[in-house]
């Protein structure tokens, strides 16, 4: 059987590995989203495009599956070219996202390193069956060339012997195969090993775990309502918020307001009423002015809707959505005070030239000040003019960055509010030992909030409350004990699947090779012309060149003319002529005709020329 070649396997294989992978990485990443953060549309391209990517790796993985069925059944595997040119442009398009990713937003890639500690107790077992799978092609393809070598074993000649030494076709058969398997089986024992170097926070006993993360609204309800709006920060205390979350710019003429961007055109209608300053910084506009904008039309728009899972929003919540206008301070502090929510926010500095350019934080605190809100509600994250915000209301719960112990304590600083990307890489448990609590911003994924469940940490800004309050415990969450077993298991039953795989391809091609007809040994004709005494007596020059007929000089001392078997023997001279004339399946016209001219010379002349016809590889066929 011809020789079977695995390269489109390994091509389809090698594909499906790295399109899953990098359409994986632009889920978690939440690339689309980010695309929205900085333009304010969802681009509907962005979308076929992740469509596009499912839509390949589902056909990939249909070629993989077809490919391996076809090599099963000894049939060569052929991508067609039109094949060959969709995979090609799906691995172009994912590396252009993913040096996009590289280049724009490199604090993406750690993101696919936290869902890993996430998803490690389900990455080990996925991936050994995963090389369970591939197994198959590697055995069959192994196998083949095991049944090659086995093959070129049995038809070799002396001569061929001599040729193979010099060109080492069985060593390379034989490389081929460490080359395929050695691979395979590094990566497996790389697999096996996996958990004894990962770290996974959810692998704890029960009575470890510690208390679920209460959440702050971040912007309010943003899937519910407008963000920054009254109606979000409303919807927001209807879910069950424990705190608010807001930014806040200071107009022109003092007046402190919420809104998040350094321009008003994502949530306003800045462009339909004054187009030439769409692009003005909100805090050159006077509040007088601000309080004039709509600033919940946009929210109702399909192209404009914030987040792209977002649920239905009923007839009512749009109405109320599309009169919503831009809030000040006051009007979040109002809804804090009488539904004691804790209340977090950023306060944005105002530009060069703006009034109160160096006293924006003075006239934040006499404004809370003014509102007689309890002043343990207020959650102080600005870090200019901290000491007279201390000085002026010293109840304020001071809440720090991403800084050192040190710089905590000098601060008498107990909280902190950090990027979620950046607190697991730099020391989350060297905080938990000085007990300062910890707000993660933004969660919004089960994966990650129940990360940030199992690290003991206290809050979490969200901007979808209803699906995380939904969680009960931690996504694959479970016990050392429980985790060991799966890990035993999985790599006791994968490594006998695998052994069972093999053996059963070697033990196949093997068989196969034993049912292949064999030539039978040759025989001697028993004409009258042939003695048998002399088969053996071969020269040096017949054992060297088997392939061609040669006449050998009797010595004539040895050898004495035969008398011819009676011919009126009829039943011997039968069978043996039979015998003669049968030609088996592998000899070819011309032998026979020489045979056939041989042995009707007549022994006489033979002996009287002292010849002897000896025919190829020492005997008649």
């Amino acid at each position: 059987m011809r020789f079977v070649y695995l390269r489109d396997l390994w091509f389809l294989i090698s594909s499906v590995c790295s399109i899953s992978f990098k359409y994986f990485l632009w889920i978690e990443t939440n690339f689309f989203r980010v695309v929205y953060l900085g333009t304010g549309y969802w681009l509907f391209w962005s979308i076929f495009l992740l469509s596009f990517a499912a839509v390949m790796v589902t056909y990939t993985s249909l070629l993989l599956i077809l490919g391996s069925l076809l090599l099963w059944e000894r049939i060569e595997l052929y991508l067609h070219t039109c094949h060959k040119i969709l995979i090609m442009i799906m691995i172009t398009l994912c590396t252009f996202i993913l040096s996009v990713v590289c280049i724009f937003w490199k604090d993406k890639w750690l993101i696919a390193g936290l869902s890993l500690q996430i998803f490690a107790p389900v990455v080990q077992p996925i991936s050994i069956i995963v090389m369970v799978i591939l197994s198959w092609p590697l055995a069959m393809y192994v196998g083949c060339l095991e049944r090659e070598v086995i093959k070129r074993r049995r038809k070799i000649t002396p001569y061929e012997k001599a040729r193979l030494r010099r060109c080492n076709i069985f060593t390379r058969l034989r490389a081929l195969q460490i080359a395929a398997g050695l691979p395979f089986f590094l990566i497996l024992l790389c697999l096996y090993a996996m958990p004894l170097g990962v770290y996974s926070p959810c692998i704890q006993e029960k009575e470890e775990l510690g208390p679920k993360p209460v959440f702050f609204a971040h912007r309010g309800a943003p899937m519910a309502g407008p963000e920054n709006t009254v109606m979000a920060f409303e919807k927001a205390v209807e879910q069950g918020a424990y705190g608010l979350e807001t930014d806040i710019h200071v107009s022109f003429d003092h007046v402190p307001y919420l809104m998040h961007d350094y321009d008003l055109r994502r949530t306003t209608n800045i462009k339909e009423v004054l187009p030439e300053d769409a692009f003005k910084h909100p805090a050159f506009f006077t509040w007088d002015f601000l309080k004039t904008l709509n600033a919940g039309k946009w929210f109702i728009k399909p192209e404009r809707r914030p987040f792209f899972n977002m649920g239905p929003i009923s007839e009512a919540d749009k109405k109320r959505a599309s009169n919503q206008s831009i809030p000040q301070l006051t009007d979040l502090l109002e809804i804090a005070k009488k539904e004691q929510k804790f209340l977090i926010f950023d306060l944005f500095g105002p530009p060069p030239k703006h009034p109160l350019r160096n006293t924006f934080v003075r006239e934040v605190v006499r404004v809370i000040l003014d509102s007689k809100i309890a002043q343990h509600l207020i959650f102080w994250l600005p870090s200019h003019d901290r000491e007279y915000v201390k000085y002026m209301a010293p109840g304020f719960q001071h809440v720090g960055r991403l800084l050192s112990i040190e710089d905590l304590a000098k601060e008498n600083i107990n909280i902190i509010n950090v990027d979620y990307k950046k607190l697991f890489y730099s020391g989350l448990r060297d905080y938990k030992a000085a007990n300062i609590n910890i707000n993660l911003y933004v969660v919004n994924e089960p994966w990650l909030y129940s990360l940030a469940w199992c690290s003991r940490i206290n809050s979490v800004t969200t901007d979808n409350i209803p699906l995380l309050s939904q969680l009960n415990h931690p996504q694959f969450f479970m016990s050392p004990t429980k985790y060991l077993f799966i890990w035993l298991f999985t790599d006791i039953v994968s490594a006998v699947f695998i052994i069972a795989i093999f053996f059963y391809w070697e033990h196949n091609e093997r068989g196969e090779v034993s049912r292949l007809p064999v030539k039978p040994p040759a025989r001697i004709a028993q004409t009258p012309w042939i003695p048998i005494p002399l088969q053996p007596a071969l020269t040096r020059n017949v054992q060297k060149h088997p392939e061609s007929f040669h006449f050998v000089q009797a010595p004539k001392n040895k050898i004495t003319p035969l008398t011819p078997i009676d011919t009126d023997d009829k039943s011997v001279m039968s069978t043996e002529i039979i015998e003669h004339t049968q030609a088996s399946p592998w000899e070819d016209n011309s032998e026979s005709t020489f045979q056939t001219t041989v042995t009707s010379l007549k022994t006489d002349e033979l002996a009287e020329l002292g010849i002897i016809p000896y025919p190829p590889h020492g005997h008649w066929p």
